[in-house]
């Protein structure tokens, strides 16, 4: 599981899966988002602009994020 610390208040979906290294670019992140293949906390998640906070768990791929302020 990889950590990702927030600097801000969030960080949204697409950003997220960039900074992880699990996506090439925003275009690859709003692909796999919009064709549901990413979870946050358990639930299919389409919008790529999806705020995440502290203590969120994000899956792709057989890839898992944490969230940590």
């Amino acid at each position: 599981m990889q950590i990702i610390k927030l600097r801000d208040e969030y960080i949204k979906l697409g950003q997220a899966l960039k900074a992880a290294g699990l996506v090439e670019s925003g275009v690859e992140a709003k692909i796999v988002i919009t064709e549901g293949e990413v979870k946050v906390n358990g639930q299919t998640e389409t919008q790529r602009g999806k705020k995440l906070h502290g203590g969120d768990v994000v899956s792709y791929n057989g890839e898992e994020i944490k969230i940590e302020e």
